[in-house]
């Protein structure tokens, strides 16, 4: 499959990047900007090619993964033209219906990776296909399983699914990032302590995917103990409170 990208932002390379390592990535990638040079610097990264227009993009890809800001959508889809011969969107906040109405007769793949798609880890949401994506739909789908693990999530819970998951990685990096730099405070090397944050975090995850977090915090947390004590000072300071509100002002900022 010749895939084209509109658009050569994070998503993009990350998405590029996962594929040029994949097993069964793409036989070909493209790449179209709006000026500022980054899709010549992908494509020269992971072997592709770069492109002057969305309408070279188009005429030349199979299919065309839309990657470019929603609020360049129509614009890019009045150049895009007939865009090959499938559409699959990484657009925050951009229902199906949207994108089959600016692309009709096209089948329609709408995605939510992670920046993680480049180490081929995380997750990748999806909408449902319909019946009319046929098998175009269900390959370049499957081209996106390539990178991650792919989950099925109602079109209209798509944007809570970005909320939660497509955020997520920069939460977890303040998280990584205040813990090693309180080690570091305390005396320990800086790239010690954030070796071992990181691999603490690694391990972490393995348990919870066989515990459940109540589980797992309590077995850390002896009566009377340190870690106790600490989740103390995170419950004062209201963290949880604080997740839980990120995740709220990202969904609201995503529905305008």
């Amino acid at each position: 499959m010749i895939l084209g990208f509109a658009g050569a932002g994070n998503m993009a390379t990350a998405l590029a990047r996962g594929w040029a390592g994949a097993e069964h990535g793409p036989e070909t990638m493209l790449f179209c900007d709006a000026g500022s040079g980054r899709a010549a610097r992908l494509a020269a990264e992971v072997g592709g090619e770069a492109v002057d227009s969305l309408a070279e993009l188009a005429l030349r890809s199979d299919a065309v993964v839309l990657a470019m800001k929603p609020s360049g959508l129509e614009t890019a889809a009045e150049q895009l033209g007939g865009a090959g011969d499938a559409i699959a969107s990484v657009l925050a906040a951009t229902p199906v219906a949207r994108l089959r109405e600016l692309f009709g007769g096209v089948p329609v793949v709408r995605t939510m990776p992670t920046i993680t798609t480049e180490i081929q880890r995380g997750v990748i949401c999806h909408a449902p296909l319909e019946a009319s994506d046929g098998e175009r739909g269900a390959r370049l789908l499957n081209l996106f399983g390539e990178l991650s693990h792919l989950v099925e999530i109602p079109d209209e819970l798509m944007d809570v699914a970005t909320a939660v998951m497509g955020c997520s990685p920069a939460y977890l990096a303040i998280v990584v990032q205040n813990i090693a730099e309180a080690g570091a405070a305390e005396g320990i090397d800086s790239e010690q302590a954030y070796e071992l944050v990181l691999e603490s975090f690694a391990g972490t995850v393995e348990l919870l995917r066989r515990y459940d977090p109540i589980e797992v915090r309590s077995t850390v947390a002896s009566r009377g103990g340190a870690t106790e004590a600490g989740l103390e000072a995170l419950a004062d300071a209201g963290a949880g409170d604080a997740f839980q509100e990120a995740v709220r002002a990202s969904l609201e900022r995503m529905r305008g």
